[in-house]
């Protein structure tokens, strides 16, 4: 798996790979993917990550370098970083997607195929659009207070605990993920955590108004409509009106969970009694309890806890969206 080194092609598009996504399929299927993208979309240049944060290196400094179009090849983890890298470059470049993950969310939200002939056609026939994107400010898993950007959604509760069980040793005591892949270990990993389903309560101020107490077991902050691949968590979220979709799930039972899971997916959860919407420019989230540790999930990461101050930041990024046929 080699390519060119992307410093020779400064004029070229840059793909960056993340080979350790989707289990490691994306290492295996590169030969293949590669082939589609140039057979395609057209010539391009190629720079592969190591480990957590590479994208973001390697994508700030191809676009303070003057790469114009910078297309991410992995799942939304690396489409989070890539983004990142090129929102903190201050340069005017465009972000790509080609799709290599179990997830698939925000790919989902701008129309590109999953599949890799389909996509390099949407990179190549598609057009540019600028969107906004979600900033949020919190403590990393050192203690140190940074900032990173997110594209589709931010949460505190269950879906971080999944995450969690997801990218841990075990999804139950007898069970380890080595065992699963993909789609099978996130859905097994969401059993296990509804069965140990237990709200919380946050201390939340929106739009610097009054801080209130909020019950819930899963609070979002939606930049756009999906996360949990697949799940329409924030059906109403738009890419370009400059504000945040705040859904937060509250007191809910395990077993309305699973009665009412099928509602996430189709978007219709957010008539439940349990779940509340609405608009915003910036949240503070905070634990009720000031000793509790409760973990921040960003598009499909856990990079650090609360607690955490959410802001929309509009026409942040330029993107590359498919043509509606």
């Amino acid at each position: 798996m080699t390519e060119e080194p992307f410093e020779q092609n400064p004029k070229l598009p840059l793909v960056i790979v993340n080979p350790k996504s989707a289990s490691g399929s994306t290492r295996e299927n590169w030969a293949a993917t590669a082939s589609e993208l140039r057979t395609h979309f057209g010539p391009y240049s190629a720079a592969f990550t190591k480990g957590p944060g590479d994208a973001v290196a390697i994508a700030e400094r191809a676009a303070r370098e003057g790469r114009r179009f910078i297309i991410a090849c992995g799942g939304d983890g690396t489409i989070n970083e890539v983004a990142n890298g090129i929102i903190s470059s201050g340069a005017e470049t465009e972000l790509g997607i080609l799709p290599s993950g179990t997830g698939g969310d925000f790919r989902r939200s701008i129309n590109i195929p999953n599949d890799p002939r389909e996509a390099a056609r949407a990179l190549r026939d598609g057009s540019s659009k600028r969107i906004d994107v979600g900033k949020v400010t919190f403590f990393d898993n050192t203690g140190v207070e940074v900032s990173r950007y997110f594209l589709n959604v931010a949460s505190v509760g269950l879906a971080a605990s999944i995450i969690d069980r997801v990218k841990g040793s075990k999804v139950f005591d007898w069970l380890p993920t080595k065992h699963l892949r993909g789609q099978a270990n996130f859905a097994a990993s969401t059993l296990r955590e509804i069965a140990d389903l237990e709200p919380f309560i946050l201390r939340v101020r929106v739009d610097d108004g009054e801080e209130s107490n909020v019950q819930s077991v899963n609070f979002c902050v939606a930049n756009a409509r999906y996360f949990g691949g697949g799940m329409m968590i924030a059906p109403d979220a738009k890419l370009t009106d400059g504000l945040l979709d705040i859904v937060n799930i509250g007191a809910i039972s395990p077993a309305k969970v699973v009665a009412k899971g099928i509602t996430l997916y189709r978007g219709t959860h957010l008539g439940l009694d349990e779940v509340d919407h609405r608009l915003a420019r910036k949240i503070e989230v905070s634990s009720f309890e000031s000793d509790a540790e409760i973990r921040l999930e960003t598009d499909g990461e856990l990079p650090g806890r609360l607690p955490a101050v959410f802001e929309a930041v509009p026409d942040a990024l330029l993107v590359r969206v498919a043509n509606k046929s």
